[in-house]
């Protein structure tokens, strides 16, 4: 996916002022945004407890997204803002089949056969390849006290899930990682084009979402849907283990705080910062994960665990205190 205008754009994009004229609301919509994924991360591995596949899961919260971001793109911008040139199409599709279709599925893989913070440690080399990316495609001049903040970041995300505590790894849910970090890194950088050509948050969400649908209603056709899963009652685990649910409201909590909101959030922390420091706070939420995960499945929270996410903050910060050279 490597071109000269791409290498141009993203060059051009970094260097803008206007790129960075409110830093601080980019920064707090990326927080935002890993908040909900934390929390959406449990109730997923709830969901796919009621029987749903991965695919099925994927499938769902794309068609729901597609559905979310539409309306709110012609809500907002009218149906112009939908308009797409030809050129334009080869993007977005690679947006909604790599950056959304592919990257919901290897991580709902990765989560159902590893635990949610093992499996979100891997996922998390994100900002050392849009860091690599930057620095040797991009050419843009980095510090060397952001590569120390990556390594800081991913030495406490490692205490966060007792990496080095005999933890058993299963081999597809590590490859279903480390697919879903290629993805994702496919996602930021593909958006931050996107955004540096003019087109809005909603509308490449909407249109990223569109092609996502139309990949998993290729792959997984509707006619054979499990529709008996929607209506079925989950236990909530956990805390919460006596308590049950349908699994339809917990698709909506996925389709609205778990898709619709963060998406935009992050997305739009991309109007403000650039992809590099974006990744790299969003490294707080295995840490995030492993809170929610105390809270309400129970799962232990070592002092180990509280050195580990005091170092993925202060990794955090070395990063973002670094600046391109001049």
């Amino acid at each position: 996916m490597v071109d000269a205008p791409l290498t141009r754009d993203l060059a051009e994009l970094e260097a803008s002022p206007a790129r960075r004229q409110r830093p601080l609301l980019g920064y707090a919509m990326v927080i935002g945004a890993v908040s909900l994924w934390s929390v959406n991360a449990t109730v997923s591995k709830v969901i796919l407890q009621s029987g749903m596949t991965s695919y099925r899961l994927a499938e769902v919260r794309a068609a729901g997204g597609a559905a979310l971001f539409l309306a709110a793109a012609a809500l907002v911008g009218g149906r112009s803002s939908l308009r797409v040139a030809k050129t334009e199409l080869p993007w977005l599709a690679a947006f909604g089949v790599l950056g959304l279709a592919l990257v919901q599925l290897f991580y709902f893989v990765g989560i159902e056969r590893l635990d949610i913070g093992v499996s979100l440690v891997i996922e998390y080399i994100t900002p050392v390849l849009v860091a690599l990316w930057a620095r040797f495609v991009v050419k843009e001049p980095v510090r060397r006290r952001l590569w120390y903040g990556i390594a800081v970041a991913l030495a406490g995300l490692s205490l966060v899930v007792d990496l080095w505590g005999g933890v058993t790894l299963d081999g597809v849910g590590v490859g279903a990682c480390l697919l879903a970090a290629l993805c994702y890194t496919a996602y930021i950088l593909i958006a931050e084009r996107s955004l540096a050509h003019g087109r809005d948050v909603l509308s490449l969400l909407a249109w990223g979402f569109l092609f996502a649908t139309a990949f998993w209603s290729i792959v997984r056709p509707w006619s054979s849907f499990p529709l008996q899963f929607v209506y079925e009652d989950v236990a909530l685990l956990g805390r919460l283990d006596d308590v049950s649910s349908p699994v339809w409201p917990l698709l909506l909590f996925v389709l609205v705080l778990g898709t619709f909101v963060p998406f935009i959030l992050m997305v739009g922390a991309l109007h403000h910062i650039p992809a590099t420091r974006a990744t790299i706070v969003a490294m707080l939420e295995p840490v995030l994960a492993a809170v929610v995960a105390f809270v309400w499945l129970e799962e232990s929270l070592t002092a180990g665990q509280i050195a580990g996410g005091a170092l993925v903050l202060a990794g955090v910060a070395i990063a973002q205190s670094s600046r391109p050279a001049t």
